[in-house]
């Protein structure tokens, strides 16, 4: 039996992609989910978490190539998170995008500018943040 594929054939085409695994963490739950269907859209595979440690859990238990994160949350606040999620997933350290409605707070701005991490503020636009995690990933 021959598996050369015979004159005439038909030559299937080689679409294929690959699904970047986002963890989504933010206590705004209607938020949360409409940003979840618009990167699904573009092809992202998106985890959400509410609150800080529920997306602790989910870093344990998962890989990520990015997260995007609130900053005030209830429970652990998104810098707390990344400074844990450092020690349990140290690769996803430089893998993070930070969305925030408080960027003038002083606390906040200082853990931005210290930490030198990316963040767009609330309200931002959806293709600002699709732009950033693709270039995020490379």
């Amino acid at each position: 039996m021959s598996t050369k594929p015979e004159p005439g054939d038909a030559e299937r085409p080689g679409k294929t992609f690959e699904l970047r695994a986002v963890l989504l963490v933010d206590d705004d739950k209607k938020l949360a989910s409409a940003l979840q269907w618009m990167l699904a859209d573009e092809n992202f595979l998106v985890n959400v978490a509410n609150d800080g440690e529920e997306a602790l859990r989910k870093m344990a238990a998962h890989d990520y190539d990015a997260v995007i994160c609130d900053l005030k949350m209830p429970k652990l606040r998104g810098d707390a998170l990344y400074l844990r999620a450092r020690e349990v997933r140290p690769a996803l350290g430089d893998r993070f995008i930070f969305i925030t409605g408080y960027a003038t707070d002083p606390g906040i701005r200082h853990f931005l500018v210290e930490q030198e991490v990316k963040f767009l503020v609330k309200p931002f636009p959806i293709g600002g943040l699709i732009n950033c995690v693709r270039e995020l990933l490379g």
